[in-house]
């Protein structure tokens, strides 16, 4: 009887014991790590800093009687602007960016070379028939923008309206005329202004915007034509803006 005791006594500790080792490995074992959903968090130091490409239709501002423009004339833009908010909400900024741009004007003015000597002539299409007239500018342009905007820290579709100026550093020019009896191309110029700028204005609803920018400067420098009138054309761009963040 007594053997039977201690039998019974002897399976009970070693119940107590099992028991105790289990409770301590599951103390043990190591909690599962917890991992965070980051498209769930915010960035309220968010800025809108932005490459752009833009399309424009180009047209010329105070052009000499007689000169007018022909078929389509095209610019092309791509560059960056840092987005700088000055304001708690963010919905304020200054943007200071970089650019290049490539515009081409089709009009009626033909430019010519005599005697190392630019000469400019309005064409009249009764009396010379030609298939292409045409001057090309390539610039580094640096845009600085006042930006307003509806964005916030969550919301990447919004209305803005950024206004400011752009300032431009024509790298190359060139001219092409082509006729019938011959063709005509020319390249720096040096009745271009090298540097050019304007006011620019861009509207829109999330990544596409409006874009227009007027020039304040003219294109040309001490250019003439033969009957001393000077010529001061300017720059108008209108077309689309493409922000991509």
């Amino acid at each position: 009887m007594r053997y039977i005791c201690t039998m019974k006594v002897t399976f009970f500790y070693f119940i107590i014991m099992l028991l105790g080792c289990y409770v301590t490995e599951a103390q043990n074992v190591s909690k599962p790590s917890v991992e965070i959903d980051t498209s769930t968090v915010v960035d309220h130091k968010y800025r809108e800093d932005q490459f752009y490409i833009s399309v424009t239709y180009n047209l010329l501002g105070n052009k000499p009687e007689g000169v007018s423009q022909s078929g389509f004339s095209s610019g092309y833009h791509f560059g960056f602007i840092r987005d700088m908010p000055i304001n708690k909400r963010r919905n304020l900024a200054v943007g200071v960016g970089i650019g290049l741009s490539s515009n081409s004007y089709n009009q009626t003015l033909q430019i010519s070379e005599v005697n190392n000597q630019f000469q400019y002539v309005i064409l009249d299409d009764n009396e010379i028939e030609y298939s292409k007239n045409k001057f090309t500018t390539y610039l580094v342009e640096f845009p600085i923008e006042f930006r307003w905007r509806t964005s916030t820290a969550t919301d990447y579709d919004f209305w803005r309206i950024y206004a400011g100026i752009k300032l431009g550093y024509v790298l190359f020019n060139s001219s092409k005329f082509n006729s019938p009896t011959g063709d005509i191309k020319l390249s720096g110029i040096d009745n271009f202004n090298a540097l050019q700028y304007g006011l620019t204005f861009s509207a829109g609803y999330s990544n596409i915007s409006f874009h227009v920018y007027y020039g304040l400067n003219e294109i040309f420098k001490d250019a003439a034509l033969a009957n001393g009138e000077s010529i001061n054309m300017n720059s108008v761009r209108i077309g689309l803006m493409f922000y991509i963040l």
